[in-house]
């Protein structure tokens, strides 16, 4: 029975990875301090003897030592995600990612326990090459401009993760997720595919961002999670950086018809300037399509499930949630 830390263990894709290994037998450690993520994520396994939570944050370093040391190996998820947050709290965003993993790497590579990183597809920056391979450069917008703060703050994980895997022969290995989408994620901030679903579902209208030809492949977290767990497992994965994800591109004005044609086909679907959605200048990126073949090389993986079925869990998980009485308040 291994034991392992998941620091951000109660968000979105945390959550989900946690259920995972307590359903191997394995021990979970959560250190999460709530900001983005929460606790109800974690409702299926609240009560599992396995499962530890702390509400905390990765600034209590002496906590994060003693969570460390107790665990076998790191899932490092906690991190500020989301362009809405990103665009609206940079500061955050620079000292969460990359002071969180300069703490995590500091206190695991004083017993050499292993550590995965969750990156993103947003180090590619504004490449222009597809598909987007782990070994091609980087191209970023500004530093004036605020959107890229998270880009480069991630690649600065990458940087000090791999450091630690060559100077002090720390095992380390970077996930590059690729739009990740599942039940739990939230559309607040800025994640698309819930929040076309949540529009939809309310009669719309539904709202797409600049002219939506923008392109994305969207993930399951359900196909993600057991490939972050086999990349933790794989020894020769240590000091390696593998995309992960899907490689079924579409458009965002392609999405936004296929959540209308599955919820309502006469909801309205509307465009809105990357200024207002955002901020005046925002840059985005044109087509991010990940390149797959390191990590099938690896792991042997390959996304099962296709955009159409993930829409009809995700549709049907939303629902489900609005079909559920809200708890009664207790009389005074």
């Amino acid at each position: 029975m291994a034991k392992h830390l998941i620091t951000g263990g109660a968000g979105f894709i945390g959550s989900h990875l946690a259920e995972a290994l307590v359903a191997c037998g394995d021990e979970v450690q959560i250190l999460d301090d709530l900001s983005t993520g929460q606790i109800a994520n974690l409702d299926r396994i609240r009560d599992n003897p396995r499962l530890t939570v702390t509400v905390d944050t990765f600034a209590n370093e002496p906590l994060l030592a003693e969570l460390i040391d107790r665990c076998d190996a790191v899932f490092h998820l906690a991190a500020t995600v989301g362009v809405m947050l990103i665009v609206q709290d940079p500061i955050r965003t620079i000292e969460t990612n990359i002071r969180g993993t300069e703490l995590v790497l500091k206190h695991a590579s004083k017993k050499k326990k292993k550590v995965l990183i969750a990156s993103t597809s947003e180090v590619y920056g504004k490449g222009a090459k597809i598909p987007l391979s782990e070994d091609d450069d980087m191209l970023l917008g500004p530093t004036a401009k605020a959107r890229w703060s998270y880009a480069c703050s991630k690649a600065v994980d990458e940087f000090l993760g791999l450091a630690y895997w060559k100077e002090k022969g720390l095992p380390v290995v970077i996930a590059r997720l690729f739009n990740t989408v599942g039940p739990r994620q939230v559309g607040q901030y800025g994640m698309v595919m819930p929040r076309f679903v949540q529009q939809a579902l309310a009669g719309g209208p539904i709202t797409v961002y600049g002219d939506g030809r923008q392109s994305r492949c969207f993930a399951y977290v359900g196909d993600v999670v057991p490939a972050l767990m086999r990349l933790m497992e794989t020894a020769e994965a240590a000091g390696q950086v593998y995309n992960v994800g899907s490689d079924q591109e579409v458009t965002i004005a392609q999405l936004a018809e296929k959540v209308r044609a599955k919820v309502n086909p006469d909801i309205p679907i509307v465009n809105i300037p990357y200024d207002k959605a955002y901020e005046e200048g925002f840059e985005d990126l044109k087509r991010r399509v990940p390149d797959l073949a390191r990590i099938k090389r690896a792991i042997g993986y390959a996304p099962r499930h296709s955009l159409d079925e993930i829409l009809d869990i995700l549709i049907a998980d939303h629902r489900a949630k609005a079909a559920k009485p809200h708890p009664k308040k207790a009389a005074v």
